[in-house]
């Protein structure tokens, strides 16, 4: 009734859907342009970080082209409340990864955090969906309060490439016993220069004899 009353919209073209738990339509979900490195064990991400970042895999779902629909369903799973599209990229890619061998020895998957000023206002992080699901095909723990972010930053979305690498966000780890000698999972919505991603990486490597790969809905 409640659906009747207040159908559905597709967050690509806001279509009304024909099942409450959808969020994209078939023609904007086909129209998504995909990276997948992991589909071709392309490297191509993953030399993003050469020597700022020891990364053993690393692969993004969706290409971010401004203007076009992937800028569109960030933008609503960020800033318009649409939070169920982050669960429902991370069963996409989730599903995928649970096939993909470099992805299989996971032990543990993190998201990149938010500011807890940041967190308060929004109301939710726009990762912990897109981890949570990832992780529950991986069948590993989700663990969201290991790693800590103890400055505020604005988005980096739409800034300029320099500007985005003279970030100043700093982040710590709490409960390091939990990734001594893991393989680490780090997730995050989008890459764009790889900074803050780097930044955290380093935070989780520094003294764990951890390994990491990093996973995200898009690449700028």
């Amino acid at each position: 009734m409640l659906n009747l009353l207040f159908p559905a919209e597709c967050s690509g073209c806001k279509a009304l859907l024909t099942k409450p738990k959808e969020v994209l339509c078939v023609s904007c979900r086909h129209a998504l342009p995909l990276a997948c490195h992991h589909r071709n064990q392309d490297d191509a991400l993953k030399k993003l970080w050469f020597g700022r970042l020891l990364v053993e895999h690393a692969t993004a779902l969706l290409k971010f082209e401004k203007y076009g629909i992937t800028q569109q369903v960030l933008h609503n799973l960020k800033y318009r409340g649409q939070d169920s599209l982050s669960a429902f990229f991370g069963h996409w890619l989730g599903n995928e990864l649970r096939e993909t061998p470099e992805f299989q020895t996971v032990d543990l998957v993190i998201p990149v955090p938010l500011h807890k000023k940041r967190l308060r206002k929004r109301g939710y992080n726009q990762v912990t969906g897109f981890g949570n699901a990832i992780a529950s095909a991986l069948q590993v723990p989700f663990e969201e309060n290991i790693l800590l972010k103890i400055t505020a930053a604005h988005s980096q979305v739409f800034k300029g490439r320099l500007s985005r690498f003279g970030g100043t966000e700093v982040f710590t780890l709490k409960q390091k016993e939990k990734v001594l000698g893991k393989h680490i999972l780090l997730v995050d919505d989008i890459v764009t220069t790889g900074a803050t991603l780097e930044r955290c990486g380093n935070c989780l490597l520094e003294d764990t004899n951890a390994t990491l790969s990093i996973a995200t809905i898009a690449i700028a």
